[in-house]
């Protein structure tokens, strides 16, 4: 063989290796196994939260292979922890998607690690299923979003305190993305239901001390606290709330953030307070029950919350989408999901087919004396997400 010749097949044969490894990254399911990605903080700041979301996603693989996989195959976890790092969000992101080659992923909490992570996943042509509320800026199509947006709980929430429990609020955040742009919609929807704002504080992320907000919130009189608060600094400002005196039959929190984990760390001091969410894990029927009672009996705690039950919602929607497809290229999975409806834990809930996000109800509920939250209202039809 001439040289030239040599040559010529040594390109070719490089080129279909190349090809090959570039076409392995989108078909993740090899033989009887379809690996998909789980990344969550089991360290870090929001640790606290994500515990449960890790907890829940694994449940709900456990229980797709136990019914028989998706069309035979066993759904097999390949899990990072992120640490609440934005950075390191996008380099685990890129981990999964390129040497695991996993069909899709499951996770992140916090909208900078999102942000972070999303051109990762956008380049390699990867998919993200991102299981919890978030601001609804700029959604990415390689992304399907199974929590809420903010029209599902400011439009809901604000009214309802507005009508029960007073006008006058005070708002107090951590300084994150999605709390600055759930603030600033919710200060416009007091204002146009004649509402005053008399206050509106944001701390550092992490924040322990907050006397110095505290002793401004008793010179402004609000009828509402209208706290969003991450990890720790939910639980710092609760307890110190309470200590000074404060009572929440005259000046509740309000929050689209604390939920049954952060309770479970709060204690007592937790009563009385407000969240609004699309699921609680007091919502009464079967389905609930037997999910919270799953739950407990795999993890010993009946502490479920909205996003956990989100990475639950958001593993069981990715098994029936992969059921529908004869590969499992990302854009051959996303399609799947457009117009995919399920019977959650939640109740019923649909994946819109133009934004991809989820169509939910949503529920206010307030904090009662044995630390379960008690829901006091629940919107009739399920709301439309606009992003």
């Amino acid at each position: 063989m001439k040289k030239s010749a040599k040559m010529v097949l040594v390109l070719m044969l490089c080129a279909i290796t190349i090809l090959a490894l570039g076409c392995s990254s989108s078909t993740g399911g090899k033989g009887g196994e379809i690996k998909i990605g789980l990344i969550f903080s089991k360290t870090g700041a929001t640790a606290i939260t994500e515990e449960c979301m890790y907890n829940a996603a694994m449940m709900a693989i456990d229980e797709v292979n136990a019914a028989g996989g998706v069309n035979g195959k066993q759904l097999v976890p390949v899990f990072e922890d992120y640490s609440t790092d934005p950075a390191k969000a996008a380099d685990k992101m890129k981990k999964l998607i390129m040497q695991d080659q996993v069909v899709a992923t499951v996770g992140l909490y916090t909208s900078a690690s999102r942000v972070a992570a999303r051109p990762v996943v956008e380049q390699n042509k990867g998919l993200l299923v991102y299981p919890t509320f978030y601001e609804g800026e700029d959604p990415s199509p390689n992304i399907i979003y199974t929590g809420t947006v903010l029209n599902q709980q400011n439009d809901l929430f604000v009214p309802w305190l507005m009508e029960n429990v007073g006008k006058k609020f005070f708002f107090l955040g951590s300084e994150t993305v999605y709390v600055s742009l759930i603030h600033a919609q919710a200060v416009e929807v007091v204002k146009a239901n004649g509402g005053e704002i008399v206050g509106n504080e944001i701390v550092p992320s992490g924040n322990a001390d907050f006397a110095s907000v505290i002793a401004k919130i008793k010179e402004a009189k609000p009828d509402v606290i209208y706290a969003n608060l991450n990890g720790d600094s939910t639980v710092a400002f609760y307890k110190q709330y309470k200590s000074y005196g404060f009572d929440p039959k005259t000046m509740p929190i309000a929050s689209t953030i604390t939920d049954e984990a952060s309770v479970a760390a709060i204690g007592d001091a937790a009563v009385g307070h407000y969240s609004c969410f699309n699921y609680f894990n007091t919502i009464q029927s079967d389905a609930n029950k037997t999910f919270v009672d799953n739950y407990e009996k795999k993890y010993g705690n009946r502490d479920v919350t909205a996003v956990g039950e989100a990475s639950y919602d958001s593993v069981k929607l990715l098994a029936k989408a992969l059921e529908k497809v004869e590969d499992y290229k990302p854009e051959s999975i996303i399609k799947a999901f457009e117009g995919l409806e399920m019977d959650a834990p939640q109740g019923p809930i649909k994946i819109d087919s133009a934004n991809h996000h989820l169509w939910c109800r949503g529920r206010i509920a307030q904090v009662a004396e044995d630390g379960s939250f008690k829901v006091v209202y629940e919107s009739p039809e399920l709301i439309e997400p606009k992003p």
